[in-house]
């Protein structure tokens, strides 16, 4: 059944791992009565957590969608790993939700992935509420981590629900704006009734952090509260829908995921609350120059592809987010990447694994086309003559790499068709031939994110697959000039012979020049039918290097003389004088190798800085800066060499126990000597006398 768009909500759960985001939505799906039972993480049988590598290590790899109507909305929300490798998933939710629901527990307060998803968050300027989890556990403090989100990660929290007891003594939770308790019960439903007398102080000094907050919400209740000191219940209602619309407060709410407790509050005001899409804007790009688009019911069809998966029974699922009109079955959708439409047929909304039909998708809905030909990650969906592409989604570069092999021949076309289909499907995993080193690499989030698909195409394909670090792709570069060579290549033997002479001098020029190429010869003594030969021969010496057989770059190259032979020279000959000569010239102006340099950025919490200042000095890392982005987690910056990078992520894993992650991409080339260099170069000359054998 298709809704107005103004009875849309969009909603990404999101938030640290293990904080209860699946048990959570399970809860939700239960009480509203779309699942008859909340299942546990330990069954396997979760609604989100549906794939067999999700069921085995129990933890969320994939953004599962749900979809459920609730007292005449419709509310859809996106299950999202919290694990830095997948991150990923949680970035195409958050484009395509116009709210994020951030679990977070009450026992440990905001931890490292809590406060690196607020600051993406922040940069989006997305509204958000806070469902403090696990209030039934021992350990658990809900008013200590209230203040502790309140210290570290600055806004104006508004209190909804507050718990009654924790721990041992939790017996439910308290809605402020309706000042009635929900207590819990063994059956996994809430009870509603009047408020204990032992909690009405706590009650009193809340109420008061709610009204506040709500009259921030609006410029008339701020002045109001001044005057009066106090709001009306619906003026309260309409502070809090607009501050939260406005990104200006912070819902937090009370709860248990695994008792089922604080989930009747919190679903209630999603549906009265949580901003719907209309009016939202989104980025597209049109005549090369960025602009947005309001989501709005009327207007020419236009959505985008924010996820794509291939099930094994539907086929390719791609994951829509409709910004303007609507989309049915016998709507003409154009994708302008391939020049082609098509009608999808039949359009769905998802709850876990399970495809249910609907009739249209809304401006502001999500929903999901299957077995389509012109849908992929990032497609824009319009009218044909819309003159314009959605902005593609923004994801980090990966951060571990590994060289790949299959185990054998016949193993090896199955391993390259299972790695690019999953490229379709994840944008933050790619797969590369390198021609420097001759290796296929395979890129990811780290360490888990490959162990996982590799593990899952061996089991799949029932193939081995061999892999080990990469090697670095150094380059080699000059350091002076190298004055006049002269070089002549001649052969006879019989009939024509080759000749040709050439003089040239390189000199060093402007790092990420990589080569340029003067013709300073006067008088015609080399035609310049033969120049084209000349550059060949030069470049194909520099492809090959000179130390370590690694590229050379950043030379410029002058040929000042030559000479030619009526009978016997060539474009080869030349090709192959100009090749010997520039060898020499390499020879004279100072050969060095150059080192690929990294730009990092390493997230870990007060107590590991040292460690990791420590750790990166000994990777011969320059340290940059570092910056306290709050909830005592420090964020390091510092340049360090890839060749120091290749096992990062298992490192800082070990250094952290587990919670530090980091950012890496390539930055620049610098000069390197001494004993590295050495090594570099006795590394290349065995792999040579390796592969000459």
């Amino acid at each position: 059944m298709s809704v107005s768009s103004t009875d849309v909500r969009n909603i990404a759960i999101v938030g640290h791992n293990g904080t209860g985001k699946t048990s959570l939505l399970e809860q939700i799906l239960f009480q509203s009565g779309v699942v008859s039972r909340a299942e546990s993480i330990d069954s396997g049988k979760t609604t989100s957590d549906y794939t067999e590598e999700e069921i085995q290590r129990k933890i969320s790899i994939h953004t599962a969608m749900a979809n459920i109507s609730f007292e005449g909305k419709s509310l859809t929300f996106l299950d999202t790993p919290g694990t830095a490798d997948f991150v990923g998933e949680v970035i195409s939710a958050f484009r395509s939700c116009e709210t994020a629901l951030v679990t977070v527990d009450a026992r440990d307060g905001a931890q490292i992935e809590t406060i690196k998803l607020w600051k993406r968050l922040n940069d989006r300027n997305k509204p958000r509420a806070v469902f403090l989890n696990k209030t039934d556990r021992e350990r658990a403090d809900f008013f200590g981590a209230f203040n502790q989100l309140k210290e570290q990660l600055p806004a104006t929290y508004v209190p909804i629900t507050i718990p009654m007891g924790s721990g041992e003594t939790f017996k439910g939770v308290i809605n402020l704006i309706e000042k009635k308790a929900y207590a819990y019960t063994p059956n996994g439903k809430e009870t509603v009734g009047e408020i204990p007398e032992e909690f009405n102080s706590l009650v009193e000094e809340y109420e008061l952090l709610l009204i506040e907050a709500a009259a921030e919400g609006a410029d008339d209740l701020i002045e109001k509260y001044f005057d009066v000191g106090t709001l009306e219940p619906d003026e309260i209602r309409r502070g809090l829908r607009e501050g939260l619309a406005g990104n200006r407060i912070v819902p937090v709410f009370a709860g248990s995921s695994l008792l089922g407790s604080g989930i009747s509050s919190l679903l209630t005001f999603i549906r009265n609350n949580f901003p719907s899409p209309v009016g939202k804007e989104d980025f597209i790009i049109a005549d090369g120059e960025e602009s947005t688009i309001s989501i709005k019911q009327d207007g020419s069809v236009a959505a985008y592809v924010f996820k794509t998966t291939i099930d094994q029974f539907s086929g390719k699922l791609a994951y829509v987010k409709v910004v303007q009109g609507s989309i049915a079955g016998d709507t003409e959708l154009f994708n302008p990447d391939f020049g082609k439409k098509e009608k999808p047929g039949k359009i769905y909304r998802m709850l876990g694994k399970k495809l249910v039909e609907t009739d249209a998708l809304c401006a502001g809905d999500i929903g999901v086309i299957a077995k389509s030909n012109i849908t992929h990650t990032n497609a824009s969906l319009l009218a044909a003559d819309a003159g314009y592409r959605f902005k593609p989604l923004m994801f980090p570069s990966p951060i571990y790499s590994l060289a790949i092999q299959a185990g054998d021949k016949k193993s090896e076309d199955k391993m390259n068709e299972a790695l690019y289909r999953i490229t379709e499907e994840d944008l933050t995993f790619n797969i590369m031939f390198n021609e420097e080193t001759k290796e296929s690499t395979i890129s990811g989030m780290g360490e888990l994110h490959l162990t996982m698909i590799l593990d899952k195409i061996k089991e799949k394909q029932k193939i081995s697959i061999n892999t080990k670090l990469p090697k670095v792709a150094y380059r080699e570069t000059i350091t002076k000039k190298s004055g006049v060579v002269e070089y002549a290549h001649k052969k006879q033997s019989g009939g024509h012979g080759q000749y040709g002479k050439v003089l040239i001098e390189i000199e060093p020029i402007e790092r990420g020049l990589q080569y340029t190429f003067t013709n300073a010869i006067k008088g015609g003594s080399v035609s310049k039918g033969y120049m084209p030969g000349i550059e060949k021969g030069l470049q194909d010496a520099m492809a090959e290097g000179f130390l370590a057989d690694y590229p050379m770059v950043d030379i410029g190259v002058t040929i000042v003389d030559g000479k030619e032979h009526p009978v016997d020279s060539s474009e080869m000959a030349f090709r192959l004088a100009a090749k010997g000569a520039m060898r020499m010239a390499i020879e004279k102006a100072g050969p060095v190798l150059l080192e690929p340099f990294m730009k990092l950025a390493v997230y870990v919490e007060d107590k590991y800085l040292g460690d990791i200042l420590s750790d990166l000095s000994g990777k011969r890392g320059r340290v940059l800066g570092q910056e306290d982005i709050g909830g005592g987690i420090q964020m390091v910056r510092a340049e360090v060499p890839q060749a120091e990078m290749l096992n990062y992520a298992i490192d800082l894993k070990s250094m952290t126990s587990g919670t530090g992650s980091f950012e890496l991409e390539f930055d620049h080339y610098e000069m390197i000597s001494g004993r590295i260099a050495d090594e570099v170069i006795k590394a290349a000359k065995a792999a040579r006398e390796a592969a000459e054998k």
